[in-house]
């Protein structure tokens, strides 16, 4: 694996698959809506992505139903790409947006949806704890009523919201 985007990884690492308090997972999941291509316009930082720009997440269905995950993300100073390919599984019920994510063999970290627009145009994700955090969305832009709830919804469940990053996508 190439070392980078991958905000799962580090979560693969610790190997939770549990959310925090005060984070659901979406009902009524549909995984074929929920493929294609992801732009991250807010995060909570960790090392695995400081310094990365115009951040994607592209999923696909891998033959054996797992799904594959490529995060790539623009480290600007140094002028490179940076890649990681891991798969995903459901933690539970697939009508449920809860997976598990993997870059790392048989270590998984959670991956929990916890808000998702009916027309799959946005998405709210949370990893194992209050540390991980991210919203994703079918542009590289996204309506400013659309962040505002993100983030009051992540504040009322404890995530430390002064700390979100805005992912810049300019070239």
């Amino acid at each position: 694996m190439k070392a980078g985007v991958a905000w799962s990884s580090i979560l693969s690492l610790v190997g939770c698959a549990g959310y925090p308090s005060g984070v659901e997972p979406v009902g009524g999941f549909e995984l074929d809506r929920y493929l294609g291509t992801w732009y991250e316009i807010a995060r909570l930082d960790h090392g695995f992505e400081r310094g990365l720009s115009r951040v994607t997440a592209e999923y696909s269905l891998n033959d054996d139903g797992t799904v594959k995950v490529v995060n790539r993300g623009f480290l600007a100073d140094r002028g490179e790409w940076k890649e990681a390919v891991g798969k995903a599984k459901f933690a539970g019920s697939p009508e449920q947006g809860y997976l598990k994510v993997s870059f790392f063999g048989p270590f998984y970290g959670s991956y929990v949806i916890f808000d998702l627009d009916e027309d799959y145009e946005y998405a709210f994700i949370s990893g194992p704890n209050t540390g991980y955090l991210w919203l994703l969305a079918r542009r590289p832009d996204l309506r400013q009523d659309v962040i505002d709830d993100f983030v009051a919804k992540a504040e009322a469940a404890s995530f430390r919201v002064e700390n979100l990053v805005m992912v810049d996508h300019q070239e």
